[in-house]
């Protein structure tokens, strides 16, 4: 069943909690995704199986959250990973972050790096706004959203389009994490698709070069997706939870 937390900011998201042993895992979605996907429901399933804690929760302006998609950005939804992080678990927790999350993943390992057990990056997809999504606009898209506040672009996934606004790149500017100093204090492991549409292999090289770790890891899938959802991969996201459980 759907339980919902307030947060400080009026926000209210919809968060499906399993009880269990620690360290528990956080499953942190993509952008414009939402709690309900394959990877989610899938890990729930199998954190059940092994009796471990587990949260998958939506965004605001994501699936059974309030608000609109197109009012939020970045710190926003960092903000209530945040939330979720500190008002529905206790301890370290495992953060598995899908492309957007691997960001906000990154940004909460940050902030509050005693909170984070492991990270599992899948797709992850630091700085998106400022690296692959400005650039990959036209001239004419760039000169709509600084003119009028936002466009919209075609969604690969399904007929919504997604609404891309000035406050969106604007707020990903103040996110950036492959800019400065990113010291992560725990293992951390990546996972990524050589077929991704969305993620060139290209980032996550970038951020095992760039990242401080002391136990960091990257594998490249070939012929695999943005979406990481085949019965392989979804094995391979259990099995790097599993190893950095320890």
């Amino acid at each position: 069943m759907v339980e919902y937390l307030d947060t400080s900011v009026g926000h209210r998201l919809a968060y499906h909690k399993t009880d269990g042993d620690g360290p528990g895992i956080v499953f942190l979605g993509g952008f414009m995704s939402d709690m309900s996907g394959t990877k989610a429901v899938f890990l729930e399933d199998w954190a059940k199986k092994q009796g471990r804690a587990f949260l998958r929760f939506d965004y605001t302006g994501h699936g059974q959250s309030s608000g609109r998609f197109e009012d939020g950005c970045i710190g926003d939804w960092t903000e209530d990973a945040l939330e979720a992080l500190s008002k529905l678990t206790s301890g370290p927790q495992i953060l598995v972050g899908s492309s957007m999350g691997g960001w906000i993943a990154l940004l909460l390992a940050r902030s509050v790096p005693k909170r984070v057990h492991a990270l599992i990056g899948i797709a992850a997809a630091p700085d998106f706004t400022e690296d692959s999504m400005w650039p990959g606009l036209s001239d004419a898209q760039r000169a709509e959203i600084l003119e009028q506040g936002q466009t919209s672009v075609p969604n690969a996934y399904d007929d919504t389009p997604y609404i891309l606004t000035r406050r969106l790149f604007e707020d990903g500017k103040m996110q950036l994490v492959l800019r400065t100093e990113l010291n992560l204090p725990f293992p951390v492991r990546l996972m990524q698709g050589t077929d991704d549409e969305a993620v060139e292999t290209s980032v996550p090289l970038r951020l095992l070069g760039h990242a401080t770790c002391p136990d960091m890891r990257l594998t490249l899938v070939k012929d695999a997706d943005h979406r990481f959802s085949t019965p392989d991969c979804l094995a391979m996201i259990t099995s790097a939870i599993a190893e950095t459980s320890r």
